[in-house]
């Protein structure tokens, strides 16, 4: 890719950190197709930031590979993807519904899979480049978290696999790993948390105490992300493959060992 415009698909663009990058690309004169199963956010973003519009469902075939045409046949070209839909069902590995495990593996993993597969020949076309949102979850683990733990770091395996495979002929293949970034979908989990260990403050409140640890002290905003992913998606990351950024305010740095030094920990309940 050069620094002229370019073409990227975003999925899981109508909300959240794929919404940010969908703004962020806009602005910065590309070309976005910002795809995922809700139409109406989409179009509010189409509308707000002139990008294109495009339902479909992750992990049905027929709907990503008729985005990929869709975008190729608007814009002439597609020269990234940004793979950051996604979906998450709690639950140990003991005590969770197989359909539930099966959900969150089809539009985590097999989606961004399909989307890959057609979008692969035009992407080697103009030496692309791919960037997937995992989260700090695919490198480390939290209780009652087995699939959507399990989902991202299969998806970031997978990012390396196209680097290492396809690598020669031009393509870049990147993952990013937020943490807590106040999105619609991290929202309503802190909302079941502020229910759950019944904060006054409500959301603000299970935000706060669920960063506390984190030495940045606050969660992340979706722009934040979305630079990284710009950067990675951009000619300034020429050099960068099969790379994992952590984008979550430090957390992963702190070794949890350690952690009692400075703060008082206790559980909310009784574990088994």
């Amino acid at each position: 890719m050069s620094e002229a415009q370019r073409v990227v698909i975003v999925t899981g663009g109508g909300t959240g950190i794929g919404a940010a990058t969908a703004r962020l690309l806009s602005a910065a004169g590309h070309h976005v197709v910002v795809s995922g199963r809700r139409p109406e956010p989409l179009h509010r973003i189409a509308e707000e930031t002139g990008a294109l519009a495009h339902p479909a469902d992750a992990a049905n075939p027929t709907e990503i590979a008729g985005l990929v045409e869709a975008a190729v046949r608007t814009h002439g070209r597609l020269d990234g993807v940004v793979l950051n839909a996604g979906i998450g069902r709690g639950g140990a590995v003991g005590d969770m519904a197989v359909e539930d495990w099966e959900a969150v593996l089809r539009t985590n993993l097999t989606g961004p899979f399909l989307l890959l597969r057609a979008a692969l020949p035009h992407l080697l076309a103009t030496r692309g480049a791919v960037v997937a949102v995992a989260s700090v979850s695919a490198l480390r683990n939290g209780t009652g978290n087995a699939a959507y733990a399990t989902s991202k770091a299969a998806l970031l395996q997978l990012c390396r696999s196209l680097a290492v495979d396809y690598g020669r002929q031009g393509l870049r293949a990147n993952t990013v790993c937020p943490s807590w970034v106040r999105t619609e979908m991290a929202d309503r989990r802190m909302t079941r948390f502020a229910d759950e260990a019944e904060l006054p403050g409500g959301i603000d409140d299970a935000y706060a105490e669920a960063t506390q640890l984190t030495p940045a002290g606050r969660p992340g905003a979706p722009h934040e992300v979305a630079e990284a992913i710009s950067w990675l998606l951009s000619p300034a990351a020429s050099y960068v493959n099969g790379a994992v950024l952590t984008v979550d305010g430090g957390v992963t740095a702190l070794d949890p060992g350690v952690a009692a030094f400075d703060f008082s920990i206790a559980p909310r309940g009784p574990r088994p």
